[in-house]
């Protein structure tokens, strides 16, 4: 049964289908068209850059460029964290890769796009490599990644690389008003700040949590709602909950985490990003003591990384901040 428009998730509803439709990115953008004006030239091409930040929707985009309406018989489209073996090279890509499209539309070659192509194997990346290298004329690849690291060298020495960084904070505040009013929600200016600074670049997790959160109040979208949607404390209360800890009220600073914990059920890893994050908002704090208190930051959340006791940690963590708190109080005692 054909999924209607109304039904899809807004990130699939709102994917752009050219490239001029792509949210921010103007230099890769620009690069790729340039490619594209002589398809016959365009290199490999390898997509990389943290999630959310449109690799796989520019590589349809390409495809529909490429191909029209009938890009879906000339692309092959894998998953390599599902299907990342060497036997999935050797069989689907290669027999895929193999045959000439000529005849068959104005560009000769079929494409292959690898999403998540840095979690394929070692031996899938040496035999992906040979079929790159012996298929050219009959296939080009676009290889999707989010740490191109681990793309072994011979690889990405045979693709053009193209690096996503985190997306505008304005491009993306203006996306998803656009999105809101087609969607008929009021979009607060407030709340969408608040969902930009949660997604941290991310435009997918974004339009998520602005599809979320206009499900739970109908018509509008306000920063209570998106507070409840994304899961975050609010901000005044984490910034409350450290100075308390850096005034050496531990007791006080703990009671507020308790509480924080228990409003929101908040894991320890998500308190201490929170924390780290409101951390650099606070303006009553020098470069320097942010710095520091990083650090202690830094040394908690890896032991919580390494399964240490959240609870613990965590008061650890807020007695670590009293104990800054003291000294920098000593300091000034001393001027």
């Amino acid at each position: 049964m054909a999924v209607t428009e109304e039904a899809l998730m807004w990130v699939e509803k709102y994917r752009p289908k050219t490239l001029d439709e792509v949210v921010d990115l103007r230099d890769i953008v620009d690069s790729l068209k340039a490619f594209l004006k002589n398809p016959k030239t365009m290199p490999h091409l390898m997509l990389a850059g943290i999630p959310g930040t449109g690799k796989t929707t520019i590589a349809l985009c390409i495809a529909r460029e490429l191909y029209g309406q009938n890009w879906r018989n000339f692309t092959l489209e894998l998953n390599a964290s599902d299907e990342r073996g060497i036997d999935t090279v050797r069989e689907r890509i290669k027999d895929f890769s193999r045959y000439s499209r000529a005849g068959f539309g104005n560009i000769p070659f079929a494409l292959v796009i690898l999403d998540e192509s840095d979690m394929m194997t070692g031996p899938a990346q040496t035999a992906l490599r040979r079929i790159m290298e012996t298929s050219s004329r009959t296939s080009r690849f676009i290889l999707i990644c989010n740490q191109s690291s681990k793309i072994i060298e011979p690889i990405q020495s045979r693709c053009a690389i193209f690096r996503f960084s985190r997306l505008d904070r304005q491009a993306m505040k203006e996306h998803l008003q656009n999105i809101a009013k087609k969607e008929n929600v009021k979009l607060l200016p407030e709340a969408a700040e608040r969902i930009v600074d949660f997604s941290e670049g991310d435009l997918r997790h974004a339009m998520n949590a602005l599809q979320t959160a206009s499900a739970y109040k109908e018509g509008v979208v306000d920063e209570k709602t998106v507070s409840m949607v994304i899961g975050e404390a609010s901000p005044m209360q984490v910034q409350k909950m450290i100075r308390k800890a850096l005034y050496g009220d531990f007791m006080e600073a703990r009671k507020t985490m308790y509480d924080i914990m228990g409003s929101f059920g908040f894991s320890g890893s998500e308190i201490i990003r929170q924390v780290q994050r409101e951390l650099f908002k606070m303006s009553d704090l020098t470069p320097e003591q942010k710095a520091e208190l990083s650090n202690i930051i830094g040394e908690y959340d890896y032991r919580l990384t390494q399964g240490a006791n959240s609870d613990i940690q965590l008061s650890a963590l807020l007695a670590q901040f009293a104990k800054f708190g003291k000294s920098i109080e000593e300091s000034y005692d001393a001027q």
